[in-house]
């Protein structure tokens, strides 16, 4: 390509060079359009436009671009560059520059025609021009000609036509269509009065010239009008499937809220109802009080009224130092109450129980003592102590008591004991311990079967068992001794028994009752008897 400088016009250019020249320069033009559509391509999909403070490419290109012709000039560039694309590489050198496009865009939709039209147009010329690449696009993919409104409406000129709707005014009247239809509905029709009416093609009956009863539409738009319709139906059943979902759903809320108001409701009238029955009942216990009073009140007033009458009945001498009537029947009635439920005196004197008088000893003991805490009783309570062999305090002959209602359970468990096949001396002895308070009780209720089987089985334990020593002392060491240790409250202690468990258990003086010593039981701390009382001459000081 030559650079032609105003200086140098005497240079003398010749044909050959020249030419040269001037196709380089049309080839670098073109050349050049397609390299600015790569460029732009660049601008627009990595955003730099961006970075020049340009919201968007097309801003861009109506800024910097508008003496090459803005954006319309680069919306052409990229739409001959995808048409370039779209063919293969053996075909794309037939297209030079981005104007011969133009005729090829409308089959970029379709690659199999585009490429059929630029082999057709390259088999008439090896660089073909945009006409020749128009002219194989009308053989590829030819237009139809639309007809025109007016030379459809030219068909109906000049024709009768006859009013066949029984719903127009002029039906059965007959009609001459003489200008141009508005629409392809309608017809203007001028009747033989003169007057000219616009009347629908449905309502019109010509025989000869058909007319149009729908509007007609190219095939393209057919389809697409078919599938707006399709999108259009298949949008209404969605909307009116939402519509009766809503309405279920709002149906079922409102069912659910007026369900719960309901409960809500019942739930309160419950709760008042509740409340109500609660008063009343207070009212009731309120009432019921009311009444006992006044019962109270009656018998209190028949009372005074009886100890009013007994005064007056009397003189007043006769009161000293006496009780009167009435009150010696009240103590009477009052020591009666506390009687019954004692035992019966009376009864266990008339007929005492059979073969066992010491039961009947303690039963007289126990309701004796229950009279003395009636009555207040001291000689009572004394008689009491000295049938039940205890101490004349309440405090003792309850705890007597208490031992004595052992029996019949010590003498139980020692005879299911000496009944198994295999008892020994040791098995009678763990079952006699626990009762060991109650030793002389529950020995008088033994048989004397029974009493013999226990001494046997002491005796032939005993046989097996070496006698311990024994310090021989001298009576005066011996006195000594038993004036310098002198078991009492707080000492260690064991049984003295030898024959007895608790000779080789620990325990300890915990109350001293004077002739008597209340150890608790070191072996005993697991079980719900932990104490029990012994004289001083059983218990020895605990030699571990």
């Amino acid at each position: 390509m030559l650079i032609l400088d105003p200086s140098e016009a005497t240079l003398t250019l010749d044909y050959t060079n020249l030419n040269i020249s001037i196709q380089e320069t049309f080839a670098a033009i073109d050349r050049f359009e397609w390299q600015a559509s790569d460029e732009l391509r660049l601008m627009r999909d990595n955003g730099y436009y961006k970075d020049g403070a340009y919201t968007s490419f097309e801003d861009y290109c109506e800024s910097e671009l508008t003496k090459h012709g803005g954006y319309r000039r680069v919306k052409d560039l990229f739409v001959a560059k995808r048409v370039v694309e779209t063919l293969p590489e053996d075909l794309r050198d037939k297209i030079t520059k981005p104007s011969q496009t133009r005729p090829l865009l409308r089959l970029v939709k379709t690659p199999d025609k585009l490429q059929q039209a630029v082999v057709i147009a390259a088999q008439e010329k090896p660089f073909p021009t945009a006409a020749d690449f128009a002219k194989a696009v009308q053989q590829v993919a030819p237009k139809t000609k639309r007809t025109t409104k007016k030379e459809k409406s030219q068909t109906q000129l000049r024709n009768s036509v006859t009013v066949s709707s029984q719903l127009h005014p002029r039906f059965g009247e007959s009609g001459v269509i003489e200008a141009d239809a508005p629409n392809v509905w309608q017809q203007i029709v001028t009747f033989d009065d003169g007057e000219k009416l616009l009347i629908n093609n449905t309502d019109l009956d010509a025989p000869s010239v058909p007319f149009p009863r729908e509007r007609t539409y190219p095939p393209e738009y057919t389809e697409a009008i078919a599938q707006i319709k399709e999108q259009h139906q298949q949008e209404l059943e969605r909307l009116s499937q939402e519509l009766r979902i809503g309405l279920q759903s709002e149906a079922t809320a409102k069912a659910e809220q007026q369900v719960q108001e309901q409960l809500s409701s019942l739930q309160k009238l419950f709760q008042q109802q509740k409340e109500q029955n609660i008063q009343l009942q207070h009212r009731l216990d309120e009432l019921e009080g009311l009444r006992q009073l006044e019962l109270e009140n009656q018998r209190l007033q028949r009372r005074i009224q009886e100890l009013e009458h007994s005064v007056q009945q009397y003189p007043s001498q006769q009161w000293e130092n006496t009780l009167t009537l009435q009150a010696t029947k009240a103590l009477n009635k009052e020591v009666k109450q506390a009687l019954d439920k004692t035992l019966d005196l009376r009864s266990l004197a008339e007929e005492s129980p059979k073969e066992n008088a010491t039961e009947c000893l303690r039963l007289m003991g126990i309701a004796l003592s229950n009279m003395a805490c009636a009555m207040n009783n001291t000689q009572a309570l004394q008689a009491a102590a000295i049938i039940l062999g205890s101490e004349p305090t309440q405090s003792a002959i309850a705890y007597r008591a208490e031992q004595l209602q052992l029996i019949p359970q010590a003498v139980s468990d020692i005879r299911r004991v000496l009944a198994q096949p295999d008892c020994s001396w040791w098995d009678y002895l763990g079952v006699a311990t626990e009762y060991e308070a109650i030793k002389n009780d529950y020995w008088a209720e033994l048989t004397t079967r029974e009493t013999e089987l226990i001494t046997g089985l002491e005796k032939a334990e005993s046989s097996k068992i070496k006698e311990p020593s024994v310090l021989h002392e001298t009576p005066a060491e011996f006195g000594s001794s038993n004036c310098a240790l002198v078991i009492g409250l707080g000492s260690i202690v064991a049984h003295a028994d030898p024959y007895r468990t608790l000779y080789v258990e620990r325990g300890e003086v915990v109350e001293d009752l004077g002739e008597e010593l209340v150890v608790a039981w070191d072996s005993w701390k697991e079980q719900s008897k932990k104490t029990d009382r012994y004289f001083k001459d059983e218990l020895r000081f605990w030699q571990s």
